[in-house]
């Protein structure tokens, strides 16, 4: 699918136009119905869902942008995060955001409008591909959400928008530590809610790259393995 720009979606029927079955199937409560959109992204429900973890797992991301660079940012993300991640991009740079689902779009609009230089597309982080290279490509909380063929198309497109240079950054689940009593309260979220999560648990991300031996990856873990930030860059730049 070719980027569309964001526009308002008034029509009911026209929140569900070409979003995924998968994501209408399972993921209509959280990310698509419109009302339900509106109740969920809040700094607090974020701060919750993530256990108190949100401002760490944030700056994993934050921290790799440059002033000035191109940013590629694969998928709305509830709470401020957006306009953090565009402010450090700043005048000199371009901070582009795209999601499939139209409820995602109006909020990343209503958040982004009013910095000239952040963009908001409509487009399928797995096909997106007509905007150039990105010195840097985040994946913040987007791949436990979809099923596997299309974790590893989105894989493999985010690293194939790099610059020579550039670095992609995955902040997403990861399989927790024995002694980490979430992990038990997370399998029953998994089976109840989120289907494609548990893969996360049970495989690298590098898995999910066609050309993995290409990149140097660096993972690093936080709260008890509970969650990972991992960042690929092509070994040659490396």
């Amino acid at each position: 699918m070719q980027p569309i720009e964001a526009t308002h979606t008034p029509n009911p029927a026209d929140y569900y136009d070409g979003v995924p079955d998968y994501l209408v199937d399972i993921y209509d409560w959280a990310y698509v119905n419109p009302r339900h959109v509106r109740l969920l992204d809040r700094p607090a429900v974020v701060k919750t869902l993530l256990f108190g973890q949100d401002n760490r797992l944030m700056r994993r991301y934050l921290e790799r942008i440059r002033s000035g660079s191109r940013v590629w940012q694969v998928a709305h993300v509830y709470g401020d995060l957006v306009q953090r991640a565009a402010g450090r991009v700043g005048p000199h740079g371009a901070f582009h955001l795209t999601d499939i689902a139209p409820a995602q779009l109006e909020q990343a609009d209503a958040k982004l409008g009013g910095i000239p230089w952040a963009r908001v597309m409509r487009a399928d982080a797995a096909h997106f591909g007509s905007e150039g290279r990105y010195d840097l490509v985040c994946s913040f909380f987007l791949l436990h959400e979809v099923p596997e063929e299309t974790k590893r198309a989105v894989v493999d497109n985010m690293l194939a928008h790099l610059t020579d240079d550039g670095e992609a950054v995955f902040v997403d689940y990861h399989r927790p530590a024995p002694w980490q009593p979430i992990g038990w309260l997370l399998r029953l979220v998994n089976a109840w809610l989120e289907p494609f999560a548990h893969a996360m648990w049970q495989h690298e991300i590098r898995v999910y790259a066609s050309h993995a031996d290409d990149y140097q990856w660096r993972k690093s873990t936080l709260f008890g393995g509970v969650y990972q930030c991992v960042i690929a860059q092509r070994k040659n730049a490396a």
